[in-house]
């Protein structure tokens, strides 16, 4: 794992400063080694830091020429079949082990397309044909690694983030209304916007190409190599029986858990004790000779606390597990740095515990694996069976009727709620047994009035219903997300929601969430549920093979079960979460009133003061609990903050 930027058409004598202070910015990402490859006559500066994984000697430095010269590479990320490219290629001179190197000589002998379509991995890369005389920028297919790029004055940008353009010498960005507006709708800025004016992201899957000859401010089209659209098509759809379904998963999980655990450092897990998580560090027992490494954290608070099952399942497993048991203070002690870590605003509030385990694994391991993605490719979030009975139950009342249930949930606060959960708790079966009862029935209150399926699910991932009423002077674009959405044509609204989930909150929330958490400490993660080839296998299984008798992961749970008893897992879905709620109205109570203070907001001009303050007194009284919108405003604040050189930023830090 590494980070990468530079420049193009850059026409001061200063290249190299320049591209090496882009790189400083960012060096955490690779803390091990850094360099600056330039060709002047065109204005391209080049920078690398690298997080050593493989081959650790200086061969694997970058940038990289290729053997010919031909082509320079900086690159982020693992290719984790390039030793099987290696064979393929035939190449009897090799000067190291690095994956870099592989890639400069597919480049060489088979061209950018067919060598991205080759590479199993997550990457982000910024190569150059000194030959063809363009700078070709590509991502991975779904977007593990970040890659930003556009123009500032006269000069082309781009960097693994954010801050690495920022501290360009001419750099002189203006925040983007409309892309904030789509920010507090999601908590993330969707790709391809970024929160400024004139910079966006490389969407995932694609590369694209700019060359001396393109004026400047000239916006490259990107390509596409592969495209989960193609993947998720009805007529990609296979015939499978439970029994060959669960093989072939366990098969390409394990090969995808083999080819991630290739390294030339000390590796590990994260592991909270849930489905994919222990489904990771199970497959990765069974292939490894000494105990796995694996690391969670925990709360005091019970309904956030899943320590406790994680460390069930290591004890089972027979892991070397490390835990921390987080107090309020260590979690508050990380809120001042987000605006640093994640470089844009944030929304997530599970980023803070994300950071701690990342920070508590760096102490022993330079790599960790993940359970991610195994919710978007089989089932797991409860919206994809809760909504579709809902819809299916209130899509022929009439809206007007819908309206005045709503208003009836909402008489009592979610406190109410949850207690009457708890009361009833031991009656019910464990399929419909959740925890914060509470927020997700004022959350169903909220969506009851819909109009249609796509209506139900825009709400439910929504934390601000009508942003365009909260941004001053915002008007809310179109995501790429929702038009690759639009272009699915499956039937079914489970299927339909997955999909939309993998190519939006999968990539700029989740992935974002792990890259930049993890990177800020200089720990690479890996993610085993996002090998394409498994992605793939996902999209041509029927839904029943995921979802079934209301819950998700069916699949998943039965090759689990070879591993670990079910009674170690079956238990309610929890968040990757923090006690918001009570924390707004107690410890973080003062820094939240200075950032949402009126006078602030309407000093900074960028969010309505009422809308904001009617939100935070209504959370402060305990008439509703608003922590995750309230989250969202808090976070662009305090991004605000970090960024802005106005008098409101005077206002000293939590």
């Amino acid at each position: 794992m590494c980070g990468l930027a530079g420049v193009f058409k850059y026409k001061k004598s200063d290249l190299s400063r320049v591209v090496s202070e882009m790189i400083g910015a960012i060096r955490y990402r690779g803390p091990d080694d850094s360099g600056v490859w330039c060709e002047p006559f065109v204005g391209l500066g080049i920078g690398h830091t690298r997080l050593s994984i493989l081959d650790l000697s200086p061969a694997g430095h970058q940038p990289m020429a290729s053997t010919s010269g031909r082509y320079v590479l900086a690159f982020n990320g693992e290719i984790y079949n390039h030793l099987d490219l290696r064979v393929q290629l035939s190449n009897g001179s090799w000067r190291g082990h690095s994956d870099t190197e592989t890639l400069l000589t597919a480049f060489e002998t088979w061209g950018v397309e067919k060598t991205l379509q080759s590479s199993v991995g997550m990457f982000a890369l910024a190569l150059w044909d000194r030959v063809e005389q363009r700078l070709i920028l590509a991502r991975d297919r779904v977007g593990e690694k970040p890659l930003y790029y556009g123009w500032c004055q006269g000069t082309f940008l781009f960097g693994s983030e954010l801050k690495s353009l920022e501290v360009h010498s001419s750099a002189s960005f203006e925040i983007d209304r409309d892309a904030l507006a789509c920010y507090m709708r999601y908590a993330y800025v969707p790709a391809p916007y970024s929160i400024y004016v004139g910079i966006r992201k490389l969407l995932p899957g694609t590369y694209l190409s700019i060359s001396p000859a393109d004026s400047a401010g000239h916006w490259p089209h990107p390509q596409t190599y592969w495209s989960a659209a193609a993947v998720a098509a009805p007529d990609s759809m296979d015939h499978w029986n439970d029994e060959t379904a669960v093989e072939e998963l366990s098969r390409l999980l394990s090969t995808a858990i083999k080819g991630q655990m290739v390294a030339d450092v000390p590796l590990g897990a994260f592991l909270s004790g849930g489905i994919d998580s222990s489904t990771i560090v199970a497959l990765m027992q069974a292939q490894s000779s000494r105990p796995v490494k694996t690391f969670s954290v925990g709360f005091a608070e019970g309904d956030y606390d899943e320590a406790k099952y994680a460390r069930e399942v290591a004890t089972h497993l027979g892991t070397d597990h490390t835990e921390l048991y987080v107090t309020p203070g260590d979690a508050l002690a990380v809120i001042p740095q987000l605006p640093a870590i994640y470089d844009e605003p944030f929304g997530d509030s599970s980023g803070i515990p994300t950071h701690l385990v990342a920070k508590l694994a760096r102490r022993q391991v330079a790599v960790s694996l993940s359970g991610d993605g195994g919710d978007e490719l089989f089932g797991g979030y409860n919206r994809y069976f809760w909504a579709r009975s809902i819809w299916d139950r209130i899509g022929t009342v009439p809206v007007g009727i819908r309206r005045l249930i709503g208003r009836v949930l909402t008489l009592y606060p979610p406190e109410w709620w949850n207690q009457a959960g708890l009361a009833m708790r031991t009656l019910l079966p464990s399929r419909f047994r959740m925890s914060a009862v509470g927020d997700k029935i004022h959350k169903l209150a909220e969506v009851i009035d819909v109009a249609s399926p796509e209506d139900l699910y825009r709400r439910l991932v929504s934390q601000h219903r009508d942003p365009m009423a909260l941004v001053i002077g915002a008007e809310e674009r179109p995501i790429w997300a929702d038009e690759q959405a639009a272009r699915l044509k499956r039937q079914d609204f489970s299927e339909n929601m997955m999909f939309h989930d993998l190519v939006g909150y999968l990539t700029d929330d989740i992935l974002t969430k792990v890259d930049r958490a993890a990177m800020a400490v200089s720990l690479e993660t890996r993610i085993p549920f996002l090998d394409h080839r498994l992605v793939e296998f996902a999209w041509r299984l029927p839904l029943h093979l995921k979802i079934r008798n209301g819950q998700g992961k069916w699949l998943v749970r039965q090759v689990l079960d070879r591993y670990v008893p079910r009674v170690l897992i079956d238990r309610p879905k929890m968040g990757f979460g923090i006690p918001l709620d009570s924390w707004l109205r107690g410890p973080l109570r003062d820094w939240a009133e200075e950032l949402l203070g009126e006078h602030r907001l309407h000093q900074e001009g960028y969010v309505s003061p009422t809308v904001v303050r009617r939100k935070w007194e209504e959370h402060l009284s305990g008439q509703r609990n608003w922590q995750y919108w309230l989250w969202n405003v808090l976070m662009f604040q305090a991004w605000l903050r970090n960024h802005d050189r106005s008098p409101a930023a005077a206002v000293s830090d939590y």
